[in-house]
């Protein structure tokens, strides 16, 4: 353990209560994970990501309301359950590399984004080790543990299960997963990214596993940002029986901020975790899509990373579990974000956010994403997040078109007029309404036939979804008819279409 351990330091499942600490939430760090570190200070992947984290969380009181739970080493058994045997030996073999060596390797690892040093090995068991000690501690029925804060480093989502990339090692979170699954009842398991990059190695561990939903909110770039590649794409839904338990909602560029991820939760994230109701929620928490962050340029708030974190808290009966990931790169904003979340799981109401509308990219993305997981999700409904066009004067709708129509085919084929109505306004609500024939004056018999336009019938994709297919529409009206037999009859009409006409002369017939 490190110089900061203090008698506050226990087991998650034996903690007394003392009436200081909240028995219900937890934290995990050691400041031993920092032996593995960069040779060039300003490296993205640094130390102070996680130091910095720890100082600002305690300045402001949030660990005296957390229980501190020791970190250990994963285990060898523990990290084959995602990773291959291969994987667990290139990991140990780093150990025992020499200066000369990690100079030697180095264009390879740089190659994988990644750097390495004989502490690596140390602390990539550590962190890994961590996120199973939270996740054990939340998810076991002897805990009181119902949230926790996995404070670690390297890394994991990049992971995959045979290759460390990305300034990943072991998949922390996927490891973790698999190991409550074999020893506690939680099998249900949601996993929220929030990592500005597409977490591949998470959704590789679980791409045909219906029982671990992955959702990532992500830049992707049309495939060109980091980890690049189709696979963080809006089709990439999973494989056989996992299929439609990966969702990608990848962002096309950067700048995307608290508006375009809380719609994104409300139409997505939300609906689809409702549905799944997991028993256990982890937030793969990087926080490089905050303002402020050199590699994301994205720009949410730590309000907007409460308000994120405070909607996934309502999951699971509030198990929860926050790891640390890839992401803050700008180490101030990264602990701004980090002491929100903190916050929230604590105890504490997220801040208030501003009146906010999404941008038009991100209400593209989320519509597209919407059409292709509600043919897996009955709760995701495309129709209510179909992006706002601006209705343009060369708009028209329905109901005019048909008043147009009806007035063509009646002055061509009945010889009607229409009928001006002498105040502006009712004419402007009511024009082209009103049709009557030539001899309206003239004819001793006129009969008056008040009408809507007709019923539009089409069918139904399901009790939530109109698909108003045209070619396969249609009008239900029965007036051509009847005019006609009128006009065979010698009798003059008055057409009224939804306008009330209630003094009549004699000889007048109304037809309703």
């Amino acid at each position: 353990m490190d110089g900061t351990d203090d008698g506050n330091v226990v087991r998650a499942t034996s903690a007394p209560l003392d009436g200081i600490v909240r028995p219900h939430v937890a934290v995990i760090y050691s400041s031993e994970m920092t032996c593995h570190r960069p040779l060039l200070e300003d490296h993205y992947e640094q130390p102070a990501r996680i130091t910095r984290i720890w100082e600002t969380i305690t300045a402001a009181g949030c660990t005296l309301k957390m229980k501190r739970i020791p970190i250990r080493p994963a285990h060898k058994n523990e990290v084959l359950l995602v990773h291959s045997e291969d994987h667990w030996d290139r990991v140990q073999a780093l150990r025992d590399l020499t200066d000369e060596k990690i100079q030697e390797t180095h264009p390879y690892y740089d190659s994988l984004s990644l750097y390495v040093m004989q502490g690596t090995t140390r602390a990539a068991l550590l962190s890994c080790g961590g996120v199973i000690e939270a996740c054990l501690a939340v998810a076991s029925d002897l805990s009181e543990i119902k949230k926790c804060f996995a404070i670690v480093r390297p890394p994991g989502h990049h992971a995959e299960p045979t290759q460390h990339m990305g300034f990943c090692f072991f998949n922390n979170v996927a490891v973790a997963i698999r190991n409550i699954q074999r020893q506690t009842n939680v099998k249900r398991v949601m996993v929220l990214d929030w990592d500005v990059h597409h977490g591949n190695g998470t959704q590789r561990a679980f791409n045909d596993d219906p029982t671990v939903l992955y959702v990532s909110l992500h830049r992707y770039d049309n495939g060109a940002f980091y980890p690049c590649g189709p696979f963080g794409n809006i089709q990439s839904c999973g494989e056989g029986p996992g299929l439609g338990f990966s969702v990608n909602i990848p962002w096309p560029c950067e700048g995307m901020g608290d508006a375009e991820y809380i719609h994104a939760f409300q139409h997505i994230v939300m609906p689809i975790a409702m549905e799944f109701a997991p028993q256990l929620v982890i937030i793969s928490a990087g926080f490089d899509a905050a303002e402020g962050d050199p590699l994301g340029q994205c720009c949410i708030t730590p309000a907007g990373y409460a308000h994120m974190t405070y909607m996934l808290s309502g999951l699971a009966s509030g198990r929860l579990v926050v790891a640390l990931e890839v992401g803050g790169y700008n180490v101030e904003a990264g602990a701004r974000s980090a002491l929100a979340v903190t916050k929230v799981i604590t105890g504490e109401p997220p801040d208030e956010l501003p009146p906010m509308t999404a941008n038009e990219q991100a209400t593209e993305v989320v519509w597209l994403v919407a059409k292709e997981q509600s043919k897996y999700w009955k709760n995701v409904n495309p129709k209510a997040c179909e992006p706002r066009e601006d209705v343009q004067i060369s708009t028209f709708s329905i109901p005019e078109i048909l008043k147009l129509h009806r007035q063509n085919f009646l002055s061509n084929n009945h010889r009607m007029m229409n009928v001006p109505l002498v105040n502006e306004e009712m004419g402007e609500r009511f024009g082209m309404q009103i049709m009557c024939t030539s001899d309206i004056l003239d004819n001793p018999t006129m009969i008056f036939f008040m009408h809507d336009f007709g019923d539009l019938q089409t069918e139904l994709e399901n009790a939530a979804t109109c698909n108003l297919d045209l070619e396969k529409s249609y009008l239900v009206d029965f007036s051509k008819e009847l005019i006609s037999w009128i006009k065979d009859a010698g009798k003059g009409v008055n057409i009224r279409s939804r306008l009330n006409f209630h003094s009549f002369g004699q000889d007048t017939v109304c037809l309703t």
